[in-house]
């Protein structure tokens, strides 16, 4: 057991990574079903908040199923970030996450997300007001440092440690690297077994599968294993990873049967939540995870890919049910 603020969580805590139009609360809800202990919203512009904005908005929303949760902001003005966590927290999320690590060029070009990694006085005096204007747990997630030459996640989490964040997530790539390359893990244990740390370390980074995070856990020693790409469409993973820690056995993978149900549903969710054209648009990131390894499965991805209608789609997912008996 170990707690962010006053929020207990259990041993060897799954996170669900923050994803731009991926952690919506439909995906959300079907990973916490199978899984998932923590859950974080969309990162969500300061900015957007601030200026009222109907996208940014609709990000803020919460449904209890899924708690506990937080909510992600990103900006490069610390009192336009102080102003939307207030903001934030009027949706009463359980936590407010700060994004120092995504390295998407409009993000860090802009001195936001991993743009603010070479700007730690910045980083830390953004962090601090945030701390001091909200009541709820303030964390943070980042990477190891800008570049090669760069890494610098040691200070960075003393500092924001020292600020007063409740938890520190860190993904084991630099801001250069992008998401390629492999994460480097070695940073992050230093940073968990670093004495001067005492908030709770989460490790994000190619954990893809059971193995993967227990090796993490095992190696390095952190808290928790936050998820990110490899849920896409497979919100299996989770239940599977619990699996593998608790019996060193890999769980069998979903059946096709299993995986159209839960791909409709995500669907369905989605179409009530937003609407049909943009939750058909947005659903297309997950048919490879959830139809993965079905034996010649592209054509039908493809046609999945091209449907603009939702009876159509769901003729297709029928198609595909029926197929598998």
């Amino acid at each position: 057991m170990f707690k962010i603020g006053n929020i207990n969580l259990p041993k060897n805590a799954l996170f669900l990574a923050p994803m731009e139009d991926i952690t919506d609360p439909p995906f959300r809800k079907i990973c916490k079903k199978f899984g998932a202990d923590v859950l974080c919203t969309e990162f969500i512009s300061s900015e957007g908040l601030i200026r009222d904005a109907d996208k940014s908005r609709a990000k803020l929303d919460i449904i209890e199923e899924e708690r506990p949760v937080g909510i992600q902001l990103f900006g490069s003005q610390v009192d336009a970030m102080v102003e939307s966590a207030k903001i934030a927290e009027g949706a009463s999320p359980d936590f407010i996450d700060i994004n120092f690590g995504c390295p998407v060029k409009k993000v860090a070009a802009k001195g936001a997300g991993a743009g603010l990694l070479n700007d730690i006085p910045k980083m830390t005096e953004m962090t601090r007001k945030i701390v001091e204007a909200v009541k709820i747990p303030v964390t943070a997630k980042t990477r190891i440092g800008w570049d090669e030459s760069n890494k610098n996640v040691i200070h960075i989490a003393e500092a924001l440690q020292e600020a007063g964040i409740s938890a520190i997530t860190i993904h084991g790539r630099t801001r250069a690297q992008l998401y390629s390359g492999k994460a480097d893990w070695t940073l992050i244990g230093k940073v968990k077994n670093n004495p001067k740390i005492n908030i709770p370390v989460i490790g994000n980074g190619d954990i893809i599968d059971g193995q993967s995070a227990k090796k993490m856990i095992d190696e390095h020693h952190v808290d928790g294993i936050m998820i990110g790409r490899a849920a896409i469409g497979n919100p299996w993973i989770f239940e599977q990873i619990k699996h593998y820690l608790k019996t060193g056995e890999t769980k069998p993978i979903a059946s096709i049967k299993e995986r159209v149900e839960v791909c409709r549903e995500h669907l369905l969710e989605s179409v009530k939540w937003k609407g049909e054209k943009t939750a058909i648009f947005e659903i297309r990131k997950h048919y490879s995870g959830y139809f993965k390894n079905i034996p010649n499965f592209k054509p039908i991805r493809i046609k999945l890919m091209s449907l603009t209608n939702l009876d159509d789609i769901l003729d297709v997912l029928n198609e595909i049910e029926q197929n598998a008996d």
